[in-house]
């Protein structure tokens, strides 16, 4: 199973395929808009709660590369200005007092990422200390006086720039962008003096991972996650320590909680008490419900808050005075902002109606969000009175002269009988009564679901469809059994049972829409990354009315992603290891199988630094109908890992979809 990642902001230039518009007219989406997008992220409210930082990441053209940089905007929106302008910034945070802004970046004289603290009263910013490690996270004090931060090795090469072996004693020893993993990947806790740069560590024992700090309010002790357990990476669990804030502090357990997909910490205002999210037991983690509890810090004790919800929450805030919690809930094409009462559990739900949140910051009785929406790519909102106000701008100008295709959500029975919810993309100029070609393009995960957002990623669905819609193609979205916001029950339906329901439910949209008289059933079209690509496989191994397809990062035979991709974790539990169930892993690897079944001409894409979903699982699907003589081709991107970052590579790859769907797919008769 691919889990959902945030991905990076990329461009696209697709020469000669974009259609002609006349000069100042509202025209379709083309892929060189890609280049103008903005990737609004990380905001952080100020502690006085009049102004909020943020990154924005755009593409440096001549680097080939997407670089961030802090901006700063005043509550009220009336002023929004760039902070840096050199290196790649990430992870703002305001010092307790609000005078200063800390961030993380790399410089022209260190390609090693570094935190910065920039005095808003002016001057230069400057480096804080000297680190030689991976920073993957940090936070202020209380007081302001020093920096908790978690760090790994692996980055430390100390000038020796000789290739080593790689030595690996760790049962999860591959991780997606990190590379192979070993005892230097593992993170630790380090204390930093703001003022001296003094580096001071905190948790030294190299058998074990900690991550995610949080600091106490009195700055006395500092929260994080770990697990000292004999075989802590077969165990899927997360367990929360306290240790206090001074070298030779020895932790203490406090808790432990299946692991949770996105974990955070926070303390409640008093200290008493902590946020956390559980997960679930290794056997279902992959159909994500995160559920948001809290712990007495004296006695461990952990109280459930949101377990009668039925729906993954994400991103915990306390409230000023710890009575409630704000959260993120995913639920059904949404992705909304509510409120939980620490006492009783009671969730209310804060925006109605269609929303998709993405994070939010809360500081002063003021709470800044990312949303978008259809038609709006994600900016920073303030979130007041039940209602979200637009506080940066910085893709209006574009939207402006962009004209979309209308979105229009749809419901339908599975073969089983089962409700399945999900949207339509048509052409910017859709004629109703008209039959299209019609494109089934499936959102990865299977966790996450399609929702309503205008999100400039780099496998995330929402925007191809639109392109894709731009060029005529009816783009068809399903959230089938497997994916997230329709309760732990829907979600998990599919477990150790890949490619069954699922492929029921995506062939039942496809019905719909032509029943409906909206796709032509002659001209039908499938498409996805990630797990979107992996049922791009099994679809058109079951069923052969499809005349072009597209399976990005995907993956016929899941006997040979076993111990190849990062998922070992997950295979062992819910499958059971292959010398255990080997029927079963034939049964889920049938698109290799009986690749004999399959006659669509099928594009396989994918990175070759991929370790989520390996680049292998193309070879063998592209191998297999070179074998057969169905048309087919294979498209490798060096140095690119699951999700691509390479500006130049993602538009050699939005050239290629195009170009593949034209050829057997035409959008004109």
């Amino acid at each position: 199973m691919r889990l959902p990642t945030l991905c990076a902001l990329t461009a696209l230039w697709l020469p000669g395929i974009a259609l002609t518009v006349a000069q100042g007219a509202p025209r379709v989406l083309a892929p060189e808009d890609y280049l103008k997008f903005a990737d609004v992220s990380s905001p952080q409210v100020a502690p006085d709660g009049t102004a909020v930082a943020y990154i924005v990441t755009t593409v440096d053209r001549a680097a080939d590369e997407a670089r961030g940089a802090v901006w700063l905007v005043k509550w009220d929106g009336s002023e929004a200005r760039q902070l840096t302008r050199s290196g790649d910034a990430s992870q703002p945070r305001f010092s307790p007092d609000g005078r200063f802004l800390s961030y993380v970046s790399t410089s022209a004289a260190d390609s090693k990422a570094q935190i910065w603290i920039l005095d808003l009263r002016g001057g230069e910013a400057r480096q804080v200390a000297h680190l030689t490690g991976d920073v993957a996270g940090y936070e202020w004090s209380p007081d302001g006086k020093r920096l908790v931060l978690s760090m790994s090795d692996a980055g430390a090469d100390g000038g020796d720039k000789t290739p080593h072996p790689i030595v690996i004693d760790t049962f999860h020893f591959k991780q997606d962008v990190d590379g192979y993993l070993t005892s230097r990947s593992r993170k630790h806790l380090y204390l930093v003096d703001v003022v001296s740069g003094a580096l001071t560590a905190l948790t030294t024992a190299p058998e074990y991972n900690d991550d995610l700090p949080a600091w106490s309010p009195d700055g006395k002790l500092i929260a994080y996650v770990s697990n000292h357990g004999k075989e802590p990476e077969q165990t899927g669990v997360d367990e929360i320590y306290l240790i206090e804030a001074r070298a030779g502090a020895v932790p203490r357990r406090l808790a432990q909680v299946f692991s949770p997909n996105h974990q955070r910490l926070a303390f409640s205002p008093d200290g008493n008490r902590i946020s956390l999210l559980q997960g679930l037991e290794p056997r279902l983690n992959a159909y994500i419900m995160d559920r948001l509890a809290i712990v007495d810090v004296s006695d461990g004790r952990l109280r459930p808050l949101t377990d009668r919800l039925d729906r993954a929450v994400a991103a915990p805030v306390f409230s000023s005075d710890g009575q409630s919690i704000s959260i993120l809930v995913e639920d059904d094409g949404s992705f909304y902002p509510a409120r939980v009462s620490v006492a009783t559990g009671e969730v209310e739900r804060l925006v109605q109606g269609t929303v998709t949140v993405h994070d939010e910051s809360a500081a002063a009785g003021h709470t800044a969000v990312l949303s978008s929406g259809d038609t709006q790519a994600v900016e920073i909102f303030a979130l007041e009175n039940n209602r979200l106000r637009k506080l940066t701008s910085h893709n209006d100008a574009l939207l402006a002269e962009l004209r979309f295709g209308a979105v229009e959500d749809i419901r339908f029975k599975s073969k089983d009988g089962t409700e399945i919810h999900g949207n339509l993309v048509k052409p910017p100029d859709y004629v109703p009564g008209r039959k299209y070609p019609m494109i089934l393009w499936i959102h990865g995960g299977p966790n996450g679901q399609d929702q309503h957002e205008l999100v400039p990623e780099s496998y995330c669905p929402p925007l191809e469809r639109q392109l894709l819609a731009g060029q005529g193609y009816v783009m068809l979205a399903v959230n089938y059994r497997g994916s997230t916001g329709r309760g732990a029950k829907f979600a998990q339906s599919i477990a150790a049972d890949w490619g069954h329901k699922e492929v029921e439910d995506l062939l039942a949209g496809v019905d719909y829409a032509v029943r409906a008289g909206i796709a032509d059933p002659a001209r039908l079209g499938i498409g996805g990354w990630s797990y979107g690509g992996i049922l791009t496989d099994y679809t058109i191994a079951h069923d052969g009315r499809f005349k072009a397809a597209i399976s990005g990062a995907g993956s016929g035979n899941q006997t040979g992603m076993w111990g190849v991709d990062e998922y070992a974790l997950q295979y062992n539990n819910e499958l059971g290891p292959p010398w255990k169930s080997a029927e079963l892993y034939m049964k889920v690897s049938y698109p290799l199988f009986h690749a004999d079944r399959i006659h669509t001409p099928t594009l396989f894409m994918g990175g070759d630094k991929d370790f989520n979903v390996p680049i292998a699982g193309g070879e063998q699907m592209y191998q297999a109908l070179r074998t057969l003589g169905v048309p087919t081709r294979l498209v490798i991107y060096p140095g690119q890992n699951h999700l691509f970052t390479r500006p130049s590579f993602l538009k050699d790859r939005a050239e290629r979809y195009i170009a593949w769907y034209r050829q057997y797919l035409p959008a004109s008769p």
